[in-house]
């Protein structure tokens, strides 16, 4: 590239930065491809990329063109490889469960006894934040990706602006309350966190507007205009048949938020879009473009129209929605013709280090501490910030109702079912019906396990388990759980008349005054001659959990999920190399 495109907020070239990314990726042997690219109006570009070797592994970029949206997504691939979000999810297996550190060098793991929470962890304020009534206990904050509770609970630095001090968190309480908040990468430190915190003040501020019914001035169309390339996109997307309500979300000038809200007049749903920065330009851009990220323009209609239920859109499942992918409920309360505040025409911005200072002072000053851990082992600077009690995500009672850990508990359980007996599937059984887990999440997924397509793991839901465990142990609660598999219709149409043919043969196993040579036939023209015998084997206790397979921690046989692990073992050998680096230096 021989051109040198710069944009506002940025500081370095498009150019540099995308060769400059590009050339790392391949160093580190990360294969990208570029998926999917749309340009649905003028000036609103967006691109989809992933890692070739492990689909799992993607982002999305947007951008005023091309190049800036392929920057952003690589900015994002970055991010989320430093940050280790990509693994998030996942088992990270055996070997970095017991490897010289699973997550990070700089981690710290606190051994524990009795269940008690270690000293050490956290601060006191945190402590205050997170568990104020002291209910934690230390199975609330052993991590998910390990899954290794005798080595104790892990813990990573994070560095606390206000002093400068380091504070040591569990990742646990960063999976569960935080998720992906926060995070950056940059050309630049001071880029990158202005990126970070912006995308902090995004997410609070639309969560405090929408949960609120906050109705939000909108800017004047000689404001807009001031900004041509904008101007040009909203105007396209209205000779679409589309409206847009491009409004000022600072709440008077304090906060570098923009809104744009588009209303679908064909089903009247309304589609609410937010963005941040310290430039009120290049917080409109975003807003705009974050509008039509990976949506061609007839993927617009698949918004909910506004609602006078404020209690609902203030519930924090539609708060997750608007987290997601923008697609909860808005109050009409948000479209009153009187605005709740006045219009700002604001302007934050100045030098990246100008507008972190800015974006600090401002979280400071509404009594929010502000942590930061800094990533530059890829040779990229990236960054996770938290703010306890703004960028959270998930509210922090979910530490105690809806810990990630859960899943971690059965991982070993759900691999090695084969290895168990009747009174233990039993008790499996009566173990999962007590913590009450939603019977409709995929068993892999609640273990962490990528699973590969066309395999029996990639659909099996909590409920089919409990479906396979009562089977199994020879428990007439199994005829439930296949009722309950065939009322929910999450399985294909072949194992559709494999549990209805199922369902019958437990009926007449159950029944004394029925016998299977009455119905057989019958049967085998209902269903085929090969699911009835299947199904009395199964009823009989001779085929057990048909069609898993059970390898284990060893997790032989999820060739996704070892590719995934192909890619964490990448990016742990430049954490080692750049740890060794900095050992010697010092």
């Amino acid at each position: 590239m021989t051109d040198k495109t710069f944009i506002k907020g940025k500081d370095r070239d498009l150019e540099s930065s995308i060769s400059t990314m590009q050339n790392k990726l391949k160093a580190l042997n990360i294969n990208i491809e570029e998926a999917l690219w749309l340009n649905p109006v003028a000036n609103c570009y967006s691109v989809h990329i992933r890692d070739q070797d492990c689909g799992v592994m993607f982002t999305n970029g947007k951008g005023a063109n091309d190049k800036a949206s392929l920057a952003s997504a690589l900015g994002e691939y970055f991010e989320r490889l430093s940050c280790n979000y990509f693994f998030a999810d996942f088992y990270l297996g055996e070997e970095f469960a017991h490897a010289e550190f699973t997550h990070y060098p700089t981690e710290k793991w606190f051994t524990v006894t009795n269940d008690e929470v270690p000293e050490g962890i956290m601060d006191e304020s945190l402590w205050d934040y997170f568990d104020p009534e002291r209910e934690l206990n230390a199975s609330h904050l052993f991590d998910f990706n390990s899954g290794n509770v005798k080595r104790g609970i892990c813990t990573v630095p994070y560095t606390r602006q206000s002093d400068n001090q380091d504070v040591y968190i569990p990742v646990n309480v960063i999976g569960n309350i935080f998720v992906s908040n926060g995070m950056s990468a940059g050309n630049t430190k001071f880029e990158a966190r202005v990126q970070g915190l912006s995308e902090v003040f995004e997410r609070a501020i639309k969560s405090r507007i929408i949960t609120e019914g906050l109705c939000l001035p909108i800017v004047p169309e000689e404001v807009v205009k001031l900004y041509p390339k904008i101007y040009e996109a909203c105007e396209e997307l209205r000779s679409h048949g589309f409206h847009l309500r491009i409004a000022d979300a600072s709440l008077g000038g304090k906060y570098p938020v923009m809104s744009v809200t588009l209303i679908h007049p064909a089903d009247g749903s309304v589609f609410a879009s937010f963005g941040a920065h310290p430039s009120f330009e290049v917080a409109l851009e975003r807003t705009v473009t974050e509008l039509l990220q990976g949506r061609r323009l007839d993927q617009l209609d698949v918004f909910q129209p506004a609602t006078f239920d404020n209690d609902e859109v203030a519930s924090p499942e539609n708060t997750e929605l608007h987290f997601i992918d923008s697609s909860g409920l808005i109050s009409h309360d948000f479209f009153r013709a009187k605005a709740d505040f006045d219009f700002v025409h604001w302007d934050f911005s100045g030098t990246t280090e100008q507008e972190y200072n800015f974006c600090t002072d401002l979280i400071h000053s509404m009594g929010h501490d502000i942590y930061i851990m800094d990533y530059t082992h890829l040779n990229v600077y990236a960054c996770r910030i938290l703010v306890p009690g703004m960028s959270d995500i998930y509210p922090v009672d979910e530490l105690i109702w809806r810990n990630n850990n859960e899943g971690a508990k059965f991982r070993e359980t759900f691999l090695s079912l084969d290895q168990y007996d009747v009174e233990q599937w039993m008790e499996i059984y009566d173990s999962l019906e007590e913590a009450g887990h939603s019977d409709i999440i995929r068993a892999a997924e609640f273990i962490g396990l990528v699973t590969d397509p066309d395999t029996s793991w990639d659909t099996l839901r909590i409920g089919e388990l409990k479906a396979h465990l009562c089977l199994a142990a020879g428990n007439e609660e199994a005829i439930d759980w296949v009722d309950w598999i065939l009322h929910t219709g999450q399985v294909n149409e072949d194992a559709m008349r494999h549990f209805r043919c199922l369902k019958a043969i437990l009926e007449i196993k159950y029944d004394d005054e029925r016998e299977y040579a009455d119905y057989q036939d019958a049967l085998g023209l209902m269903f085929g001659t090969a699911n009835v015998t299947l199904a009395i084997e199964i009823a009989e206790g001779r085929k057990l959990f048909n069609g898993l397979t059970f390898p284990g921690l060893s997790l032989t046989g999820f060739t996704k999920h070892a590719a995934l692990l192909d890619g964490y073992r990448k990016l742990h050998v430049a954490k080692q190399q750049h740890w060794a680096r900095e050992v010697s230096d010092s």
